[in-house]
């Protein structure tokens, strides 16, 4: 029993010795995990409040959207952009009050509300389908060399034959038929033959006078 107690006493010995040389960091240590769990887990339930209430604007905003109420829909917004900015909802959220706003002739406030997802966008798809809706009202405000500058930026790979068509309609606007059929020959070959919209493009390459079934039937002859 005594040799039992002289062991015992010497692992409480060593563990005091141990906890003098290594307690403060283990404490710390264990400080810093369980603050930084805890600093996860309020982040999370920060995210998800955030995302629910920036889908309630969105949602506020659709609704104005839909019964055309374009002074709603801009205010909607204006609040999504400001308090949700860096969400999905508020990205969706400008595409839609650009539409609104094109639809009752307020171009300049439409180029703002695409140009701001253009330019603070994180959805890489929602971003290109800004520019190209951007580069759309640049056209109809005549601000063509705004438009082509739009396209110029880097797009996802699917939107490529879009750029390419929307660059022909510039250009074409432009006076510049030779380049515009080239940009809509690009936009002819990269799109999906199953996509209904590629018979549109051809269709403009055939009022250029180089449909592309005549180039290819002219390729392939002997």
């Amino acid at each position: 029993m005594a040799t039992f107690d002289l062991e015992q006493q010497e692992q409480l010995d060593q563990f005091k010795h141990f906890w003098k040389k290594y307690g403060n960091l283990i404490t710390w240590t264990l400080v810093l995990v369980l603050g930084a769990y805890a600093a996860w887990t309020g982040y999370l339930y920060w995210q998800q409040k955030r995302s629910a209430a920036a889908s309630g604007l969105y949602e506020e905003l659709d609704r104005a959207a839909e019964a055309r109420q374009a002074d709603k829909v801009a205010q909607a917004f204006k609040d999504l952009k400001a308090n949700y900015g860096g969400t999905t909802f508020a990205e969706q959220g400008a595409l839609l009050a650009a539409k609104v706003a094109a639809d009752n002739q307020k171009l300049d406030d439409a180029k703002a509300a695409l140009q701001w997802v253009a330019e603070n966008g994180k959805n890489a798809n929602l971003v290109a389908i800004a520019r190209l809706r951007l580069a759309g009202v640049q056209l109809d405000a005549k601000a063509y060399d705004d438009a082509l500058k739009t396209l110029d930026a880097k797009l996802p790979i699917e939107f490529a034959p879009l750029a390419d068509d929307r660059r022909g309609d510039v250009l074409l606007a432009q006076g510049k038929k030779e380049e515009a059929a080239k940009a809509f020959t690009a936009a002819w070959k990269a799109m999906d033959p199953t996509v209904d919209y590629r018979r549109f493009i051809e269709g403009k390459l055939t009022a250029l006078g180089q449909a592309p079934a005549a180039a290819a039937a002219a390729a392939s002859a002997p």
